[in-house]
């Protein structure tokens, strides 16, 4: 017995999976259009991930993001039903995250908006929040879609969404098949600029 033990600690297989860097979660995060349908993520791995996504900052930490998990075939199978083109490319996608947030929260002071951007903070808010799901999510080895293609009236009635909360995105989550391509990206300095 101890001797099985030690082949298999020499085997490495004993050895925990080592966390990606964040550099590496930056460069090898994609927009994936084809899912694995082999590959699962449990209930326990989607909390896990939005666990960690509630540390995104947001405006006077109002947390206004909220998220609507569809798992189970039944709501799987509507949602696909609700973003357009994009059916045919998360399909085999385990995961539809739908991504909203509460109106009247972020970017307001004393109910008033604090300046003239007012309830867009809530949507920047919800961005910050969507970039540490898609981050947390390729550090987990997952890989996503957000999708802007969406039916937000149905949404609501589908997860009964309160009024008072916007529908963003649909988030896909699972496992890429295949490897894409790195896109091509605007030239640094067309992007920044030095004063």
């Amino acid at each position: 017995m101890i001797a099985l033990a030690i082949l298999f600690e020499l085997s490495g297989l004993a050895q925990e999976k080592k966390s990606p860097s964040f550099d590496e979660v930056i460069i090898s995060r994609r927009s994936i259009r084809s899912y694995d349908p082999a590959k699962k993520i449990s209930e326990a791995e989607v909390r896990k991930l939005l666990t960690a996504v509630q540390e995104a900052p947001s405006w006077a930490n109002q947390q206004p993001t909220k998220y609507y998990v569809a798992i189970s075939p039944e709501k799987l199978a509507a949602v696909q039903d609700l973003v357009g083109g994009n059916k045919s490319r998360i399909i085999n996608a385990p995961v539809l995250i739908v991504s909203t947030y509460e109106r009247g929260k972020s970017g307001f002071f004393q109910g008033n908006p604090a300046n003239e951007v007012g309830d867009g903070w809530g949507a920047y808010d919800n961005g910050l929040s969507n970039c540490y799901l898609v981050l947390q999510a390729r550090a987990m080895g997952f890989d996503t879609l957000i999708m802007g293609m969406r039916e937000a009236d149905k949404l609501c009635k589908l997860f009964s969404i309160p009024e008072e909360e916007t529908v963003m995105a649909v988030i896909a989550l699972g496992y890429r098949k295949g490897d894409p391509s790195r896109p091509v990206h605007r030239k640094f300095d067309d992007v920044v600029k030095f004063y």
